[in-house]
């Protein structure tokens, strides 16, 4: 599903990701770990065409995202790590823009929306305007944002970030559902154990470049650890700060 070749992107002279490839197949949850300012969001906005890399190339099922963005974007949903919303929109209203953007019916998008609606448990405050919203009922209506097209990638940076602990178990049992059904997930987070919890496969990446890639258990044999995900993630990150 997402094929990265060789990727690089720098600011002002500062590289934030240095030559890096990964692949990620069709159906997979897929963790991308790193600490502050390791180029993880940098990555994630790569992938979903919102910068342009300095070199190489990114394949989504395929499609080269900048040489054919339109036709790539339209298999990806994207949650950000802070929610952009239209302020002065109510949640439904917005929805509503995101289906006209994705030629969705009106029939289909009402059907979408009672399904999230269920799932997310959205009261009349859907209707309010987004001002009014908190962060937790704004990441609501972005993730359901990302759905209704039904995309077959979702990219998605620090997807709990508040959230209360109802929806975060929510929002990790939609995200393994999703993947069961074929949709491939490239998750950004620094909740390490929800990372450990929910995802097949994880990379991380130290100052700009992947430093190693694997399952859980193949992480550990690499850091020779028999802790948990975040004992493994300092080990790996402490041992490439010696080199």
């Amino acid at each position: 599903m997402i094929k990265i070749e060789n990727i690089s992107k720098s600011y002002d002279g500062t590289t934030a990701v240095k030559d890096l490839s990964l692949e990620i197949p069709a159906g997979q949850l897929f963790g991308f770990l790193g600490p502050n300012g390791a180029g993880k969001t940098t990555t994630l906005k790569m992938v979903a065409g919102l910068l342009r890399p300095d070199g190489g190339r990114v394949l989504i099922n395929g499609t080269d995202i900048q040489q054919e963005p339109e036709r790539a974007k339209q298999i990806i949903g994207y949650i950000p790590d802070a929610p952009y919303l239209y302020e002065k929109l109510s949640g439904y209203e917005f929805l509503q823009f995101i289906g006209m953007l994705y030629n969705i019916s009106a029939s289909e998008l009402k059907q979408e929306f009672e399904q999230y609606r269920a799932i997310f448990g959205f009261g009349s405050w859907i209707h309010d305007r987004i001002e009014t919203y908190s962060h937790g009922m704004r990441q609501k209506v972005v993730f359901t944002a990302a759905f209704i097209h039904k995309p077959q990638l979702l990219i998605v940076d620090e997807p709990m970030v508040g959230l209360d602990p109802g929806s975060i178990r929510i929002v990790k049992e939609l995200l393994i559902e999703k993947c069961q059904t074929g949709m491939t997930v490239f998750m950004s987070t620094h909740t390490l154990g929800i990372a450990q919890e929910i995802c097949q496969r994880v990379g991380i990446i130290h100052k700009g470049e992947v430093i190693s890639i694997g399952t859980f258990e193949a992480l550990r044999s690499v850091a020779d650890s028999a802790g948990d995900l975040e004992d493994v993630f300092l080990t790996l990150i402490s041992e490439q700060d010696k080199l």
